[in-house]
């Protein structure tokens, strides 16, 4: 299906209608075809938007093959879905990716491991490069903590909290949606658990959240409270990984040894199911 010009772009109407709404949209980190398959019939059975979330690493694997079947699912649903690219942590990938014919609506030009007059300087460029194209583009000032399955490893990196005045200089490279970090991480929370500001949340919200849409990663272990405070400080993004694919991982321990099939739709059913309840707790069920 051919991509819409960018003042219809699906991801940003997505999330500009979510924002109007007072909801949020679950971003589905996923590594197979089930798992965007399940995120399609998900929407269709909640009446949700959604949005498909691959990693570099699925161009890496299986070149253009996995964008196109995802871009078929997202763009032929019966409700608004889109596609995004996550964590694309290098100019060339960024660029290779954006020239996918009809694929990607939105990518993440993740410079985050640079420096920041270099991360500034890349995201500018690549966010025109991708507007271009009709794309939207995602950065994310400072740096979220930890790594995550699919991306380049940056867990050794420090973390590095955004303040409202860094939020100020991402937005003015052209960005269309900002992560920022304020004590969220990305993987495991280890001991000391979960400690969001949601002060500097909402301050960076106040400061750019009328020009930018919010996303929040790191969110797998959040449940409906945290997710509530975290959108009542702009956030309409929200990126979900483990909380999908782990219950795919449990169908195939479950039924090892049964045909393969029959593994496959159970998994995928297994994950269609949590994705509604995502919908529900972030209120986009029934806005599609």
């Amino acid at each position: 299906m051919v991509r819409p010009p960018f003042s219809e772009n699906r991801s940003m109407t997505i999330l500009n209608n979510a924002k109007a709404g007072g909801y949020a949209v679950p971003g589905m980190c996923c590594y197979n075809i089930e798992s965007i398959i399940a995120t399609v019939k998900a929407a269709e059975a909640a009446r949700s938007p959604a949005m498909v979330l691959l990693f570099p690493w699925a161009i890496e694997y299986a070149g253009d093959s996995l964008v196109k079947a995802a871009a078929d699912a997202a763009h032929s649903a019966s409700v608004p879905v889109s596609l995004h690219l996550d964590h694309c942590q290098t100019p060339e990938l960024v660029r290779r990716a954006a020239d996918i014919p009809d694929g990607f609506d939105s990518i993440m030009c993740d410079m985050s491991h640079y420096e920041k007059e270099e991360n500034l300087k890349l995201t500018a460029e690549l966010a025109q490069y991708c507007h271009e194209r009709d794309i939207a583009a995602e950065a994310e000032p400072g740096r979220i903590e930890g790594g995550e399955d699919g991306v380049a490893e940056t867990a050794d990196l420090e973390g590095v909290l955004t303040s409202p005045d860094e939020a100020e200089l991402f937005v003015n490279t052209g960005i269309d949606m900002l992560a920022p970090a304020f004590g969220n991480v990305h993987g495991e929370y280890g001991p000391r658990g979960i400690q969001l500001e949601y002060d500097r949340l909402q301050a960076i919200n106040e400061r750019v959240g009328e020009r930018v849409r919010l996303v929040l990663h790191g969110a797998d272990p959040f449940d409906e409270t945290i997710f509530r405070k975290c959108m009542a400080g702009g956030v309409t993004k929200i990126n979900i990984n483990k909380g999908m694919n782990n219950h795919y991982a449990d169908v195939q321990e479950q039924m090892r040894g049964k045909p393969l099939t029959s593994v496959i739709e159970a998994g995928t059913l297994a994950m269609q199911k949590a994705i509604e309840n995502y919908m529900h707790m972030l209120g986009s069920a029934g806005k599609a």
